[in-house]
């Protein structure tokens, strides 16, 4: 298990990515609200103590804070059954 927090400035954006397909990924909002849409589901507002999450190989097409103004953060948990590290793939790259 591993665990990130992501901090987004007002207006912060993260550009789409994929997760590692060894990878299964609980997301909580510490503060704020984040925009979030996974590739075949709606795109969703989720508020401080919300929680969601995604399935190994997840392609994540927006992940940013729904606010203009206020600053917003949250916790990303990966379970991860095998030894990798690289567990998140921008596209294009």
């Amino acid at each position: 298990m591993t665990a990130f927090e992501v901090a987004y400035p007002p207006a912060g954006t993260s550009p789409a990515h994929h997760h590692a397909q060894s990878a299964f990924i609980m997301a909580y909002v510490i503060s704020g609200a984040i925009r979030s849409q996974v590739e075949g589901e709606p795109v969703r507002v989720y508020k401080a103590g919300e929680s969601w999450f995604e399935n190994p190989g997840a392609h994540h097409l927006v992940s940013e804070n729904a606010s203009a103004t206020e600053p917003a953060k949250m916790l990303a948990v990966f379970v991860v059954d095998t030894p990798d590290t690289d567990l998140t793939h921008f596209d294009g790259q």
